[in-house]
């Protein structure tokens, strides 16, 4: 948690953090920052102190937004540095952040950098600050870092702001279930009232209209996939695909908080109208699959364990898994799940990246998501829901939503 950084900091021999970039879809910005509307700005992060916020001028009104002491980049005025640097835009932006960590008192020690910025021109700002600033040890990050260390558990806020979204991403798969079961059927086709056939593509168009609606996006897209491509565990669907009644679509859907905040992570698998015995049957294996995985969920324990767990149960039934045939493409083919916070993926992992340290802690959020695929069969069946383990110990869902495979149709 926040309340953690400095802990961690000082584990790892920091002095500072610098993040730069803009206020939103920046997840260490927003972390940091709330998520205020800033085209560009520098955050500066000092152990035992409060983190300060440079921004341009213009942004004033929504940089104070952010409740962090704040000041303007007119205080370093880029001309007077431009001609300093005998017109280097780089070495002038360089010489901005030289005066930025010295109003802030950060001189030496080791400084870790964040942000989402253009690696060249990152790359070359500081290179030339190093050279300016040789005291400090300006270091990048890494999935084991200070932020992740600290976004790994979530407090209160965090958590609400989780199942808000939650809500809206449930609220929003039923609005497409609804679509789909209201629409008049043609030659075993889902088809407009015209008689065209829909597609995988007008759905998703609706998926994001319904997601504006209420406040929230999906930058990363949204999985969709219907008959072969259902197969392909991370296929988003080909938006020219017809929906076919009988073929299994997997509808594996991620927002965000409008701008880039907190995520949600849902996948339902439905079929339109009717199972298929085999679709059915490999339904019923991963939903059996996902019920004792979360009966078995217990707080501290290593995440990696219910990965194990699952390839066993999914190996006992008679499918290939990434446990025996690590290069196997169809079975089981992927880790169980992740956490969930500003990044759709985050620590606590459950796969070959995992570690000890990923374990089910107080304050995590994580996904649960078995999955079989058989793609030249024209299959693919995942069911996923997002969970947190509360500071009771008790772990439970952060939106619920009926799991049935048939969606009905109009007949």
């Amino acid at each position: 948690m926040k309340s953690d950084l400095d802990t961690f900091m000082a584990a790892d021999n920091l002095n500072a953090l610098l993040i730069t970039g803009a206020g939103m879809h920046n997840p260490a910005m927003v972390y940091l920052t709330g998520g205020a509307h800033l085209t560009q700005a520098d955050l500066i992060v000092k152990k035992g102190q409060k983190p300060v916020l440079f921004h341009g001028a213009m942004e004033r009104d929504e940089a104070a937004k952010s409740g962090l002491p704040t000041r303007t980049y007119s205080n370093y005025p880029y001309g007077e540095l431009l001609k300093t640097a005998n017109g280097d835009p780089y070495l002038a932006r360089a010489l901005r952040y030289q005066r930025m960590f010295n109003d802030v008192g950060v001189t030496s020690g080791k400084v870790a950098l964040y942000g989402r910025v253009d690696i060249g021109q990152g790359f070359a700002i500081i290179s030339a600050l190093q050279k300016l600033m040789p005291e400090i040890e300006f270091l990048g990050g890494a999935n084991d870092d200070v932020l992740f260390n600290a976004r790994y558990t979530k407090d209160a806020v965090e958590i609400e702001r989780i199942r808000q979204m939650g809500k809206v991403t449930t609220e929003v798969v039923g609005l497409t279930a609804d679509f789909l079961s209201s629409q008049p059927i043609k030659e075993s086709r889902l088809c407009r009232p015209d008689g065209q056939p829909w597609t995988i593509g007008d759905v998703k168009k609706r998926i994001n209209l319904w997601l504006a609606e209420r406040g929230a996006e999906n930058p990363e897209d949204t999985i969709f996939a219907i008959g072969h491509d259902s197969g392909v565990p991370h296929s988003s669907g080909n938006p020219a695909d017809i929906l076919q009644l009988g073929q299994t679509i997997v509808f594996d859907i991620y927002p965000c908080e409008m701008g880039g905040g907190y995520f949600y992570d849902f996948t339902r698998t439905w079929c339109l109208g009717f199972a298929p015995d085999e679709a059915q049957k490999l339904y019923d294996q991963v939903r059996s699959v996902y019920q004792q995985l979360v009966k078995e969920l217990k707080v501290n324990a290593p995440f990696k364990n219910y990965q194990q767990l699952t390839c066993e149960l999914f190996e006992s039934v008679g499918h290939p898994t990434i446990l025996s045939s690590p290069d196997t493409e169809v079975g089981y083919v992927h880790s169980i799940g992740h956490g969930v916070g500003l990044n759709i993926h985050e620590r606590p992992f459950s796969g070959s990246d995992s570690s000890d340290k990923d374990i089910l802690s107080p304050g995590t959020v994580i996904t649960i998501e078995p999955g079989l695929y058989y793609p030249e069969q024209g299959m693919g069946v995942r069911l996923e829901d997002t969970y947190w383990v509360n500071p009771e110990g008790k772990i439970e869902i952060l939106a619920d939503f009926p799991m049935d495979l048939v969606l009905p149709v109009r007949i």
